[in-house]
């Protein structure tokens, strides 16, 4: 999971950059994610590493695990399924994969966060067990029906200008029938200040204003782009980029997790939902990818 909604450049040496709405375009918005992911990489991993794990699949900062939400299927019948994991950044959800007997390909555009997929297999006693791929979500770098499933936890979507190029790219890579899964912010968060406490629950924005959020730096280069899509956006995204919605879930806050990620916090969380996740499936009555 690599999503840290409304992160910035943090680092105590780098001036702190100016947030503005603006048009970023599908380079721009390629190019700042890769910079952003590769300087933060190393306190994301500090900051959310332990809640991660080093092999446990999370889906959302809620805290919903594969292992009981099985979204992918019963654990059972992964088993040497080639699965893709898009936006993978350390490679947690690979991890867990691969234990279950998956055969995952974990794909991520910046080089940084996959060292630290690297660090961890070797922490564990080896390499990572299976393929990382530095890639751009916008071509990947596999032939057609290459993979049975593909899923991804807060990686690429939403951080794209395009993002029905990338579920169609996914699309492209998957075998008939295969499942994709996927996780964003969820889109009521977007009218909401990306604050835990209090403060986080009063709109101040329209929900229909769909202008992407750029951190500039002072030259006004973007370093950090979010773009914003609205539920039903979503929904017409999955089914034109030819897939069946099979399920869309807002997981609930649990009374276990009392920790703060960002804008989420218990505070928040049991009022609205963080977190929409997308099941879907490749539809081949929509004809070729």
């Amino acid at each position: 999971m690599t999503q840290d909604h409304g992160g910035g450049s943090s680092t105590a040496d780098r001036p702190e950059p100016e947030a503005v709405r603006r048009h970023a375009g599908s380079t721009e918005s390629s190019r700042a994610s890769r910079g952003w992911w590769d300087r933060n990489a190393d306190e994301y991993q500090d900051d959310h590493g332990a809640f991660l794990g080093d092999d446990r699949f999370v889906w959302c900062p809620e805290g919903l695990d594969e292992a009981k939400a099985r979204l992918l299927g019963p654990a059972t019948e992964l088993r040497g399924m080639r699965v893709l994991e898009v936006g993978a950044g350390a490679a947690q959800c690979s991890r867990w994969l691969a234990a279950q007997g998956a055969r995952p390909v974990a794909l991520d555009l910046s080089r940084r966060q996959l060292q630290h997929a690297l660090r961890i297999g070797d922490g564990r006693g080896g390499r990572s067990g299976f393929p990382l791929v530095e890639a751009d979500a916008r071509a990947l770098p596999f032939a057609g029906g290459s993979f049975d499933s593909a899923c991804s936890a807060f990686g690429a979507l939403p951080f794209v200008a395009d993002p029905v190029h990338v579920l169609r790219e996914v699309r492209r890579v998957l075998r008939p029938g295969g499942r994709w899964v996927f996780s964003v912010t969820h889109p009521l968060r977007w009218a909401l200040p990306d604050e835990p406490g209090p403060e986080g629950l009063t709109v101040l924005s329209s929900y229909f204003d769909r202008t992407p959020y750029v951190e500039e730096d002072a030259r006004g280069r973007a370093v950090y782009v979010e773009h914003h899509r609205t539920m039903g956006d979503r929904v017409r995204d999955v089914v034109s980029a030819g897939f069946r919605l099979l399920d869309v879930v807002e997981p609930e806050w649990p009374d276990w997790n009392t920790q703060e990620w960002g804008g989420w916090s218990p505070l928040r969380g049991r009022l609205i939902p963080g977190t929409a996740i997308f099941v879907c499936e490749r539809d081949e009555t929509a004809g070729p990818a």
